[in-house]
């Protein structure tokens, strides 16, 4: 793995971890995508590594599973864990501050837009 990738990886994790703190969403909606469009992950390993960086303790058995079939890269769920951190705490910082009707509107252009690319690409 190259510096360019861990770097890549962690920018992943910290804009995820940020996404997560102030919409209090991430895992699925933004990683998943990220790992497929970005790192040009299946949408088997993306899921599975996504499950493995939040597995303590809500997706370990399905990790598990995941990872018997081979399609966990763990040492990416443990970067993307430290930058998740980061981008968390500060995001939720953020989000405390944020209106309730602007956080909403967030939450949603998020969803119309992440559904959208999932609608009209391949």
């Amino acid at each position: 793995m190259t510096p360019g990738v861990i770097a890549l990886i962690v920018a992943i994790g910290v804009a995820v971890g940020f996404s997560s703190g102030v919409l209090g969403i991430g895992g699925g909606l933004f990683l998943v995508p990220a790992l497929v469009y970005f790192l040009g992950y299946s949408q088997h390993q993306a899921q599975g590594t996504t499950l493995a960086l939040l597995c303590l303790p809500v997706g370990m058995i399905a990790a598990l599973r995941y990872h018997q079939e081979g399609l966990v890269e763990w040492r990416v769920a443990g970067i993307l864990f430290c930058g998740f951190l980061v981008g968390a705490y500060i995001g939720a910082g953020i989000a405390v501050n944020l209106s309730p009707k602007l956080l909403r509107q967030l939450f949603g252009a998020s969803l119309v837009v992440i559904g959208a690319r999932l609608l009209w690409t391949r």
